[in-house]
């Protein structure tokens, strides 16, 4: 007990009568605790203003590790896959061009009309109503709805339809409507065909969405 008295009279001791004294003239034990004050300011100071940048730039390279190996990984496997990739655009690029062949160009449109006209004509039916409307223009194509109602009997309206769907150009039949009118049937229909844009259409298209492109980002 007497030893731990001295021990707390030294200690307090070192602390005494400092007051007006310069540091390098302070007993031992106030230099080390002023020093390890110092190394302990400098340290937080050194965290805040740059190691705790250094560290958030760290964590952003490390994500950006990841991130890259995860796009090297996908590169590994499409480069693994390519040969399979290039036959499937091949293929993708053949079918495709095999329907563009099937859309008529805007010159062929009348012989196309004169075609679905004659499929009703040469099955017997009765045209009541043939009426071309107004083309809506697409991105690539343009879709001309046509009003159709042709009669007949049964077997003459299921083999028109049959016709239809095996011209050589796409045509479809939509919003089919039958009914039974004097002792026969009567086929209401939307038939749409289409056909691809010639260079100038597709001009006027890109600039028309160019146009509505600039006026979107006037008004943001």
């Amino acid at each position: 007990m007497l030893k731990l008295n001295n021990l707390s009279d030294t200690f307090k001791a070192q602390f005494s009568d400092l007051k007006g004294k310069p540091p390098g003239h302070w007993p031992i034990l106030p230099q080390l605790f002023c020093a390890l004050g110092v190394l302990l300011v400098v340290l937080l100071v050194g965290w805040f203003f740059y190691w705790d940048g250094r560290l958030e730039v760290l964590d952003k390279g490390a994500q950006e590790e990841v991130k890259l190996k995860e796009a090297y990984k996908v590169k590994i496997q499409q480069a693994i896959n390519l040969d399979a990739l290039r036959k499937q655009k091949e293929q993708v690029g053949l079918y495709v061009a095999s329907l563009e062949k099937q859309l008529p160009s805007k010159a062929e449109m009348d012989a196309l009309l004169s075609d679905i006209n004659q499929a009703g004509l040469g099955r017997g039916l009765q045209f009541e109503l043939f009426k071309p409307q107004q083309v809506l223009v697409k991105d690539y194509y343009a879709e001309l709805p046509i009003n159709v109602k042709v009669a007949g009997s049964y077997h003459d309206i299921a083999s028109f339809t049959s016709d239809i769907a095996n011209l050589n150009r796409i045509v479809t039949l939509n919003n089919m409507n039958i009914i039974i009118k004097d002792g026969g049937l009567s086929l209401d229909a939307i038939a749409k065909t289409f056909r691809y844009l010639d260079a100038d259409e597709v001009a006027a298209q890109r600039k028309e969405k160019a146009e509505e492109n600039k006026k979107k980002g006037g008004k943001q």
